[in-house]
């Protein structure tokens, strides 16, 4: 079954003093394009979470972010006892008043907060991990859905292309016979003696010139390759853009060879269905 590379997950946790939400969104791309948004004390840990971003998604341009609310309390920055106490002084010196208010303005200068980093504990990085691997679910579910509408419209498109190519094999003859009924009249037309058996001799060449057996019989085959490959339990999107390319190159041959207005219509409705293809094909993992 195939995949698309549109999707979207998110799960969120509740730790004692923080809530933590994960969020991925994707789009078509010809490889993995990844963007990661998260607070700075948590890049350390970047990379890892790159690698099984990675190891799930394959394919596309994907946001992966990282949002961090504190809930509890959980004091990141402290006064700067040292810093505060000079401030203080140097302002007692200048002005007279009490402690209290030489302290809130000691507060109100710089350098008097000082910022702890900490590392992130093993326990809340566990359970990042946790909440990445079930938006990563839901993101792939998300994915499989939407194959799953166009796995459902390619099958439609290939059975109209089966449809065309019946059409086309059906008038066949009719063409060949168009074929031999021109050139019959251009030789009448040019009223001069012409040798029979070199005149048939020149109308085989162009017959087989015009002839579109294989073409027919290797269109037949791409197309059952396509439909298989779809049905098949990986999705490989590159490989059925692959056998698309097949396709049309065999229909553009029919066009080419075709000399006959019926089956050239015929050709250029099998190329609007084959450019659809191609053009959802763009969004299959």
């Amino acid at each position: 079954m195939i995949q698309s590379m549109t999707g979207f997950g998110k799960h969120v946790i509740q730790l004692p003093s923080k809530k933590i939400t994960v969020e991925l969104k994707s789009l078509n791309s010809k490889s993995l394009d990844l963007n990661a948004r998260m607070p700075s004390s948590y890049r350390a840990k970047e990379l890892e979470l790159r690698k099984l971003i990675a190891s799930s998604l394959i394919r596309g341009k994907v946001d992966f972010g990282l949002y961090v609310e504190t809930t509890g309390v959980e004091a990141s920055a402290k006064i700067n006892e040292e810093v505060v106490k000079i401030y203080m002084k140097q302002l007692g010196a200048i002005a007279d008043g009490d402690d209290l208010r030489l302290l809130e303005m000691a507060l109100r200068m710089p350098d008097t907060m000082k910022t702890e980093r900490e590392d992130i504990d093993e326990e809340e990085y566990n359970s990042i991990q946790l909440a990445l691997k079930e938006a990563l679910s839901e993101i792939n579910i998300f994915r499989s859905e939407e194959g799953s509408v166009l796995e459902k419209d390619f099958m439609d498109r290939i059975k109209t292309l089966e449809e065309l190519l019946r059409k086309v094999v059906e008038i066949d003859p009719d063409r060949q016979k168009d074929v031999r009924e021109r050139l019959d009249k251009a030789v009448a037309e040019i009223k001069a003696d012409v040798d029979a058996n070199r005149f048939e001799q020149e109308l085989i060449y162009y017959l087989e010139k015009y002839d579109i057996t294989e073409e027919k019989v290797r269109l037949t085959n791409h197309l059952d390759y396509f439909s298989k490959t779809l049905r098949s339990d990986d999705s490989n999107g590159k490989k059925l853009a692959f056998i698309s390319q097949e396709i049309g190159r065999e229909i553009n041959t029919i066009g080419s060879k075709a000399n006959y207005a019926p089956m050239q219509q015929l050709v250029v409705q099998m190329k609007d269905e084959l450019e659809k293809i191609k053009e959802q094909m763009l969004n299959v993992l």
